[in-house]
């Protein structure tokens, strides 16, 4: 794996980022946050990285909102 200082979330997985903000905030605080259907329409960990991993504005907006939040 190459070393990348300078991205803060180099290393981290996106299921840990998003199980991360569901342990801390539940799929109803998202989806007040966000409006994604990820978070309202029977929302699960699975369905959010599917979605996430299509989506780059929606992942990057999440990958943001982890940084604010623990980093």
């Amino acid at each position: 794996m190459e070393n990348n200082p300078n991205n803060p979330l180099h290393g981290l997985k996106l299921k840990d980022i998003v199980t991360s903000l569901v342990e801390k905030y539940g799929f109803e605080e998202l989806d007040k946050r966000f409006k994604m259907n990820c978070f309202s329409s029977k929302p699960s960990i699975n369905s959010t990285l599917k979605f996430l991993r299509k989506t780059d504005w929606a992942r990057a907006k999440i990958e943001k909102f982890y940084l604010e939040t623990f980093k």
